[in-house]
């Protein structure tokens, strides 16, 4: 080896190391990438556009309706559950309330509304998404929240709500989202038909079983009070008594509230001894 050939090794055993992070960090940026794009194609294709856990703005005003305006509108415009005669429907020693829609229903959505105002007397929701229904169906895209993926907890009722389907059609169909179990199937197949609900109307959704004792088989009140406002003009309209929201939407919920108290024995005081629900509770049979 000549001079000129030492001084090169050298040179080579000296240099520094080729550095492998850059290669390495750029392949961890594609796995977090395409791991975001995954979820994004995931979410999309189940049919079901949500944006994401309700703002607890949002949610204040929907379940934090003064008093007095809950008293002002009383029954509203909104028709009451109706009682059946059936075994009474319990989980876990409390009476239970399941409720079967879809997300694609703009009945279900109008619904919705006032489910959850009856429910929050009794308890607390947690999971609640915002969604529409269907933007190729009757009223549509109504606003509303979505039941599939959250959860209600509660000393007084136990809740199950069950989203048969999405809001975006793929294929002509709407995605399934929540199976039924073989119990909230036998309900719907059951009272949701003749003897218990008009022939003609039988199957429709939402459905909503209240203890055993009441039922309620599509919207109680008029979806399009809701058209063409967003989630926060619905919101902001439940405070005024006098707008057709309120009317509709705590109207149908005062009306529920007094059919669940008929399963709780009237617990919790404070909102079953409430004057307006006493009084729609002596309506409802």
């Amino acid at each position: 080896m000549n001079s000129q050939q030492r001084r090169a090794e050298r040179a080579r055993r000296n240099r520094p190391p080729r550095r492998r992070v850059p290669w390495v960090a750029g392949l961890a940026v594609l796995v977090v990438v395409g791991a975001l794009i995954g979820a994004i194609v995931a979410r999309s294709s189940s049919g079901s556009k949500t944006s994401g856990d309700a703002a607890g703005s949002l949610l204040a005003s929907v379940t934090g309706v003064p008093a007095s305006v809950s008293t002002a509108v009383g029954a509203g415009s909104a028709t009451g559950p109706k009682p059946i005669d059936a075994p009474a429907l319990t989980k876990d020693g409390k009476p239970l309330i399941v409720y079967l829609g879809a997300e694609y229903c703009p009945y279900c959505a109008a619904e919705r509304w006032a489910m959850i105002v009856a429910l929050s007397r009794f308890g607390t929701f947690s999971g609640l998404q915002t969604t529409h229904s269907s933007s190729t169906d009757v009223y549509p895209s109504t606003p509303t929240f979505s039941f599939h993926g959250a959860s209600f907890d509660s000393q007084y009722v136990a809740f199950e709500g069950v989203e048969l389907a999405g809001n975006e059609l793929s294929g002509g169909n709407y995605p399934k989202l929540d199976t039924p179990t073989a119990e909230q199937q036998q309900l719907l197949d059951t009272y949701d038909a003749p003897p218990y609900v008009a022939a003609n109307a039988a199957g429709a959704i939402p459905f909503i079983d209240i203890g055993g004792k009441y039922i309620v088989s599509g919207a109680t009140y008029d979806p399009g009070v809701l058209a063409g406002k967003t989630h926060e003009q619905i919101a902001a309209a439940l405070s005024d008594p006098t707008s057709a929201v309120a009317k509709g939407v705590i109207g149908a919920a005062n009306q529920n509230t007094a059919a669940i108290c008929s399963v709780t024995g009237n617990q919790p005081a404070a909102t079953c001894s409430n004057p307006t629900i006493a009084a729609i509770q002596a309506t409802l049979g």
